[in-house]
């Protein structure tokens, strides 16, 4: 018998406005841990205010209605660093000024610096970049930085993912390695992940959320 996996994450009936004017329909789904949601529409639709709406960084200009639920606690109001939702943009974001270990450490907690130096061997090891700590972040290739950047968020241990376009600045043989790679951490670490793009083959299964002017709805891929 298969267990049915508990929902983990909820936007009900969730709507952002700017001078009263919609700027994606009313939208509702729901997420369990490790599920990957794949949100596709043209330019302009409302994708990218959808994931800032959730991270909780849409300006005080926009008006929010419905409920964003993660874990049974409501995020709405809450401030984007109390809301346990990492954000993983196009561009990777690196500090120019810190090598690799300092960008990853950046995301841990104070502790032990031991401990906080092992925590950033393992990720780079899981992320094939075993030994790359003292690397200066401007020497590596585009691959690897986003690898990188995808690890900093990660070692913040979220409760979601969001990802606009990640791939989209990666060439077509980086893009397919470093899709598999974000797939592979979201199902290891067992999170809800929500994905926005324009490329149908970032879609890791038959299915994706079409999001348009007027409705956001599921459809089969071609």
């Amino acid at each position: 018998m298969t267990k049915i996996k508990p929902v983990v994450f909820q936007l009900q009936k969730l709507q952002l406005r700017l001078a009263g004017v919609a700027v994606f329909p009313e939208i509702s789904i729901q997420l369990t841990a490790g599920e990957l949601l794949v949100v596709m529409g043209p330019s302009g639709c409302g994708k990218s205010s959808l994931l800032a709406a959730i991270a909780g960084s849409s300006g005080d200009e926009f008006e929010l209605s419905g409920n964003i639920v993660l874990r049974n606690q409501q995020l709405n109001g809450l401030s984007m660093e109390r809301r346990g939702v990492a954000i993983q943009y196009q561009d990777d974001l690196l500090f120019p000024h810190l090598d690799v270990a300092g960008n990853l450490l950046f995301a841990l907690p104070r502790g032990v610096s031991q401990e906080r130096m092992h925590k950033v061997g393992q990720a780079l090891e899981s992320a094939g970049l075993a030994g790359f700590e003292k690397r200066d972040v401007a020497t590596l290739s585009g691959g690897q930085r986003a690898r990188v950047s995808l690890l900093r968020s990660l070692l913040a241990r979220p409760k979601l993912l969001l990802l606009d376009e990640p791939f989209s600045r990666l060439d077509q043989a980086l893009r397919q390695d470093f899709r598999q790679f974000v797939f592979a951490q979201i199902a290891a670490m067992n999170i809800p992940a929500i994905l926005v793009s324009h490329d149908r083959q970032d879609c890791p299964n038959d299915q994706f959320y079409a999001l348009s002017e007027a409705q956001m709805q599921i459809l089969k891929r071609d």
